[in-house]
């Protein structure tokens, strides 16, 4: 994959965002939470903004892959911004709870990979935004944890929800009630993240995996976001026949009689989102 970046895909103060080309598959866009001062933490703004970014990549055909980081050496993100929280009602406590859980469920229902990239500091707001991606590669300097507990909050983006469906029972308790952070070995020994690399390595690796999946079959990666989610909120039955039903339209793609040919004749496919 060329790293030769194209133009910055947008421009705004609290996101760093561009497009990275693989040849012949469109794009990978990295997008960076550009708040480095303030650790990346999430306030209404910044969630607004990466809403607003997941729209347009979800949007943008020559998107393939989405790769999530934190700008700056220390922090994916921190968190979410505890000055603005601070001062909330508890009608805008939830109102901010809800506009963090819709953005991240945005990023969950995204028709393409997304990869959380995860540099530094993954705490709260940060982790519960890197368990929304699809894959998580984590450095090995990397920290994450719900230390909500200690400001005598609960996670209000989901962190109880995706913690318990990622880790598991004993785990979800363990990180909320304790509140304390967890290193990177750990948190893959848990199965809270994919991948742990070493923190020089972070940036190639990811986007080695990140080359993978742009130039695999779009329509066959989106089949199996969609039956993954579908899958892991409704029972097995429903699961399976909603598998089925995937599988039979992948059957009308051009991708599909490419993918199969090339193997026949022995061959690298090459797929065309079609």
């Amino acid at each position: 994959m060329s790293h030769d970046s194209a133009p910055p895909a947008a421009h705004t103060p609290l996101l760093a965002i561009e497009d990275r080309p693989v040849d012949g598959h469109g794009v990978v866009r990295r997008i960076a939470v550009d708040r480095p001062e303030r650790l990346n933490a999430l306030n209404s703004a910044t969630l607004d903004a990466l809403h607003a970014a997941f729209d347009a990549a979800a949007a943008d055909a020559s998107v393939r892959v989405v790769v999530l980081t934190g700008s700056g050496p220390k922090a994916f993100v921190a968190g979410a911004d505890i000055a603005e929280m601070s001062g909330l009602t508890p009608a805008e406590g939830r109102d901010f709870s809800l506009r963090g859980t819709r953005m991240m469920r945005r990023i969950e229902k995204m028709p393409k990979p997304v990869i959380a990239m995860i540099n530094g500091f993954a705490l709260g707001g940060g982790l519960e935004l890197a368990m929304s991606c699809h894959l998580r590669i984590a450095a090995d300097s990397a920290k994450v944890g719900q230390p909500e507990i200690n400001l005598g909050l609960i996670p209000g983006f989901g962190g109880t929800q995706r913690l318990l469906r990622l880790a598991g029972r004993a785990a979800t308790l363990e990180l909320c009630l304790l509140g304390a952070p967890v290193d990177a070995a750990r948190a893959h020994a848990l199965g809270i993240v994919n991948r742990v690399v070493p923190a020089v390595d972070l940036e190639t690796e990811t986007m080695k995996i990140a080359e993978q999946l742009a130039i695999a079959a779009p329509l066959a990666l989106r089949g199996m976001l969609d039956c993954v989610n579908v899958g892991g909120e409704c029972g097995i039955e429903e699961g399976l026949e909603y598998e089925s039903a995937q599988f039979g339209l992948i059957f009308s793609t051009e991708d599909m009689r490419e993918g199969t040919q090339a193997f026949l004749e022995r061959r690298k496919p090459s797929f065309s989102g079609k």
